[in-house]
């Protein structure tokens, strides 16, 4: 079906991570006049602080533990994968609660099926911004690993990955403890096996790649502003924003592209969605470790990822009040735990840094139009996936402003499903 266009128009893209940029270029390629707002450079926040995977194996997104015994080690603060705030528990409950119902087999089946529609994408749609923006020096083809130290459960998930990576048309190679030996002969010994997954691309700085897109973006004409999203409201017949220097820029259309802080803003406008934050540190540490490819060690639940400023050590989730004071416990154990694997230089940082991912209940992001403010869009909660589907996202809401007919049906991620 051929593709109708509306009229090019101005547009105010509040959020300049990988979400945020990505769609500013996604309309700037469409025509229209594209101001990209926020109160840091470019890819300095949730985009900076990824394990910086575009993770095309990912078709499967986070349900939440559903086992007794799982439940029970995260209550008890004996696993590494969570880490909560009791003080916060309250607020997060109802959105918490409604994640545990969504992750219910039945209803996860649908909602990985989505995804999944996303996920496929998301390499071809990063391939043409990385070479317009002459990026490919930062990306590496060779995959990633998920290393297991049990047998038990290198068994289990090697049987659960073969049999995904043939639905989905997926590369993955099982590696027991010798062939991860011969693969990564850093290591220490200790590890049962893992699973490499070869169609994923890893970037050694993340934030780098947000920046080289943000760079194109501003090489081919488009506005950039420091300013506060925050201060979005209505103006005629679209929306305004205010700039450091308390000048209101205006557009005819306003997208919401603030990850962990879309809640606040959404919020006031009257929009109540089951929207929450997972919290999670990361620390560099001098050398790689001799690791070759960014490995998870899935039973201590820490991300090694080797980067341009060293070894990257990230964490597991943690619930907690956004503002909350950091509480880097899960870092700790972390560090314990990546020494009993490589030899681990000093860290590079005073201090951890602290970011949050921006979560929905179901799992899916919220995109397109919103339901009562005309000219308002949106497109945030992407979790654990917006350095992946930020391209992908960016497409599809563009397409939807611009009046295209969509590459992706809409449907599951509008935020009508929360009305």
């Amino acid at each position: 079906m051929p593709s109708t266009h509306a009229a090019a128009s101005e547009v105010l893209v509040l959020g300049a991570g990988m979400v945020g940029v990505s769609t500013a270029l996604a309309l700037q390629q469409r025509g229209h006049a594209v101001t990209l707002v926020d109160r840091r450079p470019p890819g300095q926040e949730t985009s900076y602080g990824n394990a910086g995977i575009i993770q095309r194996e990912a078709v499967e997104p986070y349900a939440f533990p559903r086992d007794l015994r799982t439940l029970a080690r995260i209550a008890a603060g004996r696993s590494n994968d969570a880490n909560y705030h009791w003080g916060a528990i309250g607020a997060l409950l109802p959105a918490l609660f409604r994640y545990w119902r969504a992750s219910a087999p039945v209803r996860y089946e649908v909602i990985a099926r989505a995804h999944s529609r996303l996920i496929e994408h998301c390499l071809d749609e990063h391939a043409g911004w990385i070479e317009s923006a002459g990026a490919w020096g930062l990306i590496h083809k060779d995959g990633w690993r998920q290393a297991y130290r049990s047998q038990r459960a290198f068994d289990e998930a090697a049987g659960a990955a073969l049999v995904v990576a043939a639905r989905h048309g997926l590369a993955a190679t099982v590696q027991d403890a010798a062939a991860l030996a011969a693969a990564e002969p850093a290591l220490k010994p200790g590890l049962a096996g893992a699973v490499h997954w070869g169609d994923p691309w890893t970037v050694r700085d993340p934030g780098d790649l947000v920046a080289r897109y943000a760079d194109l973006f501003v090489q081919r004409g488009g506005a950039s502003l420091r300013g506060d999203a925050l201060s979005l409201q209505p103006a005629g017949s679209g929306w305004s924003v205010a700039g450091d220097d308390g000048v209101r820029v205006q557009g005819r259309h306003a997208v919401v592209a603030l990850g962990p802080w879309a809640q606040g803003l959404t919020h006031a406008l009257g929009y109540r969605m089951p929207l929450f934050v997972k919290r999670g540190y990361h620390r560099h540490y001098a050398g790689h470790g001799g690791l070759r490819l960014s490995m998870l060690d899935v039973e201590r639940g820490v991300m090694l990822a080797p980067m341009a400023r060293g070894l990257r050590l990230t964490t597991g989730a943690e619930f907690a009040r956004q503002d909350a004071p950091p509480t880097p416990v899960q870092l700790d154990r972390a560090e314990r735990s990546a020494r009993e694997l490589v030899q681990l230089g000093a860290p590079v940082e005073p201090a951890p840094w602290l970011g949050a991912r921006p979560c929905t209940a179901d799992m899916q992001p919220v995109l397109g139009p919103a339901p009562r403010h005309p000219g308002l869009w949106f497109n945030f909660g992407h979790a654990h996936q917006g350095f992946t589907l930020g391209p992908v996202t960016g497409r599809l809401v563009a397409e939807l402003i611009s009046g295209e007919t969509p590459f992706i049906d809409p449907t599951p991620y509008l935020a009508h499903r929360f009305e």
